[in-house]
């Protein structure tokens, strides 16, 4: 096979499966709705807000809020595509097909890389746009320095979740492993990590984490990350790069 044939072929392999096509739609809802209802919130609780909360108050930031659980989503997808073939043991067919693993891995990863862009960039756009207008006299605009990157960022911010989900599932081979793992990681140990004191400077280099933070405008008042938003994206592709070699070595190594 070429690698467009396997590009169309992993496409079709995707757009057939009605679980990952939701998972997409889901994380576009999930993120938009609820960064929509916390910047609301923030609004009408402006009044609230100690001096130094509004100091740090980052509208762009604020409109994605939702991002937390709609990377969960993501994440869902990204084992989805792996490991839908693991499990219903099309693995076999497809290498067969492409015996040349490097090849096949590219070629899954491609497509929904691609997808999950596409979607981060309609997500995060809305997600901005709404939030803003939920905002209210206290929204920032596109035009305004360092917006435009943040709302850009938030799309590769997606796509790099998906991509190191794919990684792990590759490395793992089940969904319900993968899922296991990272579901949990994402959502709990992460943020644990990252609010005790005694790991917090650990836990900011975490890829979520790290990668959040080229979605941010405003820096907070009493922040002491080494890194800036680009330092922090560098960070998340180098967690990336490392899920997705472990991948493609037991994908080498392995028997489907």
């Amino acid at each position: 096979m070429t690698a467009a044939q396997v590009i169309r072929s992993e496409w079709t392999k995707i757009r057939s499966v009605a679980s990952t096509v939701w998972t997409l739609g889901l994380a576009a809802v999930v993120t938009i709705a609820l960064g929509a209802l916390i910047s609301l919130l923030l609004k009408n609780q402006w009044s609230d807000l100690s001096r130094n909360d509004r100091l740090s108050f980052d509208p762009t930031y604020t409109s994605f809020a939702g991002m937390s659980l709609g990377q969960l989503a993501m994440i869902v997808f990204g084992v989805l595509v792996v490991s839908n073939e693991y499990s219903t043991g099309m693995i076999r067919t497809s290498l067969a097909a492409v015996p040349r693993r490097g090849m096949f891995l590219a070629g899954k990863l491609t497509v929904a890389a691609g997808l999950a862009f596409a979607v981060g960039v309609v997500t995060s756009f809305t997600a901005f746009f709404v939030g803003q207008a939920m905002l209210g006299d206290h929204s920032t605009s596109i035009g305004d320095t360092g917006v435009l990157r943040a709302v850009i960022g938030g799309a590769i911010y997606m796509t790099l979740i998906a991509l190191f989900s794919m990684g792990v599932a590759t490395m793992l081979r089940s969904p319900m492993l993968s899922l296991g793992i990272l579901m949990p990681f994402f959502f709990l140990i992460s943020n644990i990590l990252g609010a005790v004191s005694a790991t917090k400077k650990v836990g900011r280099y975490l890829p979520d984490q790290a990668g959040s933070k080229i979605m941010q405008v405003v820096t907070p008042v009493d922040n002491d990350t080494p890194y800036g938003p680009w330092g922090g994206l560098a960070i998340m592709v180098g967690w990336v790069a490392v899920a997705l070699l472990g991948g493609y070595l037991v994908l080498r190594e392995r028997d489907a």
